[in-house]
């Protein structure tokens, strides 16, 4: 898996978190480091970086500021599925490191 250039929206989320339909993941790529930028929705801007490994699943860091002017921080174990139409989406396992600490979990889709 490779995720340069790929843009990524959410399809699920746990009702603590501030992603939304409206969020878009614009992915780079270089060698085994992955980032993103991210906004819309409820996230006025954030960024995002992780080590992905030989099956597509990334260990990540990231940093956001929502629309309640909070700065929110996290760290999350993506796993990367292959669908049929060759599309990829990412199953978020992820845990908040600001706020209230509590986790949950996302589903991503390429688009």
């Amino acid at each position: 898996m490779n995720y340069h250039n790929k843009k990524f929206k959410l399809l699920s989320n746990s009702s603590n978190g501030d992603v939304s339909e409206n969020t878009i993941f614009e992915f780079r790529q270089l060698g085994k480091i992955v980032s993103a930028n991210y906004s819309g929705g409820g996230i006025l801007q954030g960024n995002l970086i992780g080590l992905v490994d030989e099956h597509g699943n990334i260990d990540m860091r990231y940093h956001h500021v929502n629309d309640k002017g909070e700065i929110m921080t996290g760290k999350s174990d993506s796993r990367s599925v292959v669908l049929d139409s060759g599309k990829a989406q990412i199953h978020d396992h992820w845990q908040w490191t600001s706020g209230d600490y509590s986790s949950g979990n996302s589903v991503l889709e390429e688009f």
